[in-house]
């Protein structure tokens, strides 16, 4: 694109009109970044092999609706000397139907927006309006934009149009979500994706639009708002808009950080060195200055982690050095850090900081949550890899005291590589292995799971295992129908690490033995009998049909064998019913 004349019909109207609207291209040679389309379409126009319906698919404000509204009038172009016969590509003049199209008022060019008419009754009365020939135009064209709105009886009734339609009717679907459209549809198509705009495509189109709108524009600044854009070309006017309204005419670096809630990308780089060298209380301090400066904790983090990515991106080849997006400090001081840093120090930093921005974005206490982010990257800045940990185990142990492993430059070294790392001196002592203890029963086993808080690993030996043979050391168990197939590990695992000592764990075959579980439950069920039994229980139940006992509950010590008679007297019988007649 040479040039961005505002739209033809801009000068018709006397109010103010939006950047958006104004600056939006009226010809396939105003579209940017989609050269690839544009060829398609051109080639096709030329040969005479024109599609009956095209799929326009990309991210919003990329221009999927204007481009479809440039195929229309590409399909309808008609100078008024009638020199064009048919469809071109070629619309450098407006020739008949272009305005009324662009417009979106033409009578043979018909929009429908499916977001808001999602039924079948709207397709029917596409339908049937196929039948009719234009009114003045070569082609009835059909627009439908988010057309992934549609029910699943209106893309079924669509199917057969589509497939073959009469030829003077052609179709143009516009969607940001392609997943959502049913293939049968998609398959009768000429699908486009629609690509994002490069970052330095969209700084030069804002560049020419300040120019013709003679705004004096920093580029630091056109920067920051295609970076805002996230390639979206109507995102970018919007913001640019903006920005000259909140700049009163000037379109200046810090007036734009302030309108995006940008950090100081100056500031962000500082934040990276110390929060990387390790220095927990500077990284802080550093946030806060932001953050007190009206910084948003997201927004910092998510500056953070794009400058971790553009270190990245330099560490692998030195031509991200020319992105337009980057400032100056990022990009002399990001080619020193990254001929410092590794990649595993850069990797780490990544994945702290996106786990890190989640966390700040659903936290009540947004700075609070970005501090114990920065703290948790900085004291990762401390901690040696696993390399680092080998060669100190193999030396003999914990470093001495500000002894550092040599790291060489943009070696394997951890996040603090190259940037004043110091290990600290008890870092790498070696574990001293738990106290060895005793396990003589299985029941100690289950009340040790309970002790360490492990719920999980307690139910399974409640509930899973039938043990055939325990001691200290060993255990021989079958496994219950609902054991995991892994259970015998998990058991030598854990006992192993509680008790200091090696378990044998074996599965055998118990005949008759039952689950924890199984025998308490066992029990309860003879409890419950035994108590039914007792003539008073029995005279409640026949005085209540429909009663249960459902727990019983002992309230004293059991009585000695001579007592044992009486001993259903000493039990509470909590009976319930349909009733509820307890």
């Amino acid at each position: 694109m040479n040039d961005v004349p505002p739209s033809a019909s801009m000068t018709s109207g006397a109010g103010y009109r939006v950047l958006a609207r104004k600056y939006r291209p009226q010809n396939f040679d105003h579209l940017i970044g989609q050269e690839a389309m544009v060829r398609t379409l051109t080639n096709s126009f030329a040969s005479g092999r024109i599609a009956q319906a095209w799929v326009l698919t990309g991210v919003r404000g990329v221009g999927k609706t204007t481009t479809a509204r440039i195929l229309a009038r590409a399909l309808n172009y008609e100078k008024a000397d009638g020199s064009v016969k048919g469809p071109t590509v070629d619309l450098s003049e407006l020739g008949v139907h272009c305005e009324a199209i662009m417009e979106s008022r033409h009578v043979d060019v018909l929009e429908m927006d499916a977001a808001s008419r999602t039924g079948i009754e709207d397709v029917r009365e596409i339908l049937d309006g196929v039948r009719y020939a234009p009114v003045s135009a070569r082609y009835k064209v059909y627009i439908i934009d988010e057309v992934h709105m549609l029910s699943e009886k209106a893309f079924n009734a669509f199917l057969k149009t589509l497939e073959e339609p009469p030829p003077h009717v052609k179709f143009v679907f516009a969607t940001t979500e392609i997943r959502k459209v049913p293939v049968t549809v998609l398959s009768r198509c000429q699908r486009f994706n629609l690509r994002r705009v490069d970052a330095a495509m969209l700084v030069e189109h804002l560049g020419r639009i300040v120019t013709n709108e003679k705004v004096e524009a920093e580029a630091e600044a056109l920067a920051l708002v295609a970076r805002a854009a996230e390639g979206s070309v109507r995102d970018a006017l919007s913001l640019l808009d903006q920005a000259i309204a909140h700049g009163q005419g000037r379109v200046e670096v810090e007036e734009v950080r302030a309108l995006l809630g940008l950090s100081d990308r100056g500031r962000i780089v500082d934040l990276f060195e110390t929060v990387m060298r390790g220095d927990a209380a500077g990284a802080l301090a550093e946030f806060r200055d932001l953050y007190d400066g009206g910084a948003d904790p997201a927004v910092a983090l998510t500056d953070l982690a794009e400058f971790v990515h553009f270190v990245t991106r330099v560490k692998l080849s030195e031509a991200a050095l020319q992105d337009p997006a980057a400032t100056e400090a990022e990009r002399t001081r990001g080619a020193d850090f990254a001929a410092r840093l590794s990649m595993r120090a850069l990797s780490q930093a990544w994945q702290i900081l996106t786990k890190g921005i989640q966390e700040v974005q659903v936290s009540p206490k947004p700075a609070m949550a970005a501090d114990m982010v920065l703290m948790r990257l900085a004291y990762a800045s401390d901690l040696p890899t696993p390399d680092d940990a080998l060669r100190i185990l193999r030396e003999g142990g914990a470093a001495p005291a500000g002894a550092a492993p040599s790291v060489p430059s943009g070696g394997g070294g951890g996040p603090r590589a190259a940037l004043a790392y110091q290990q600290a001196p008890h870092a790498m002592a070696r574990p001293q292995a738990a106290p060895a203890r005793r396990i003589d029963t299985f029941e100690q086993a289950i009340a040790m799971a309970a002790e360490k808080r492990d719920i999980a690993f307690k139910i399974a030996l409640e509930c899973d295992v039938r043990p055939v043979r325990f001691e200290d050391g060993h255990i021989e168990f079958e496994p219950a129908q609902t054991a995991a197939p892994d259970l015998a590990q998990v058991i030598q695992r854990k006992l192993s690490e509680w008790t200091g000592r090696r378990w044998i764990v074996s599965v055998g075959r118990a005949e008759g033995v039952l689950t924890v579980r199984e025998r308490e439950e066992a029990e309860k069920q003879e409890r419950r009998r035994g108590v039914a039994a007792h003539p008073h229980v029995q005279a409640i139940l026949d005085r209540y049909p429909g009663a249960q006992i459902v727990e019983v509950r002992t309230n004293k010590p059991p009585q000695p064998e001579a007592d044992a008679v009486a001993e259903p007297m000493d039990a509470d019988a909590v009976m319930d019913d349909d009733d509820d007649i307890f």
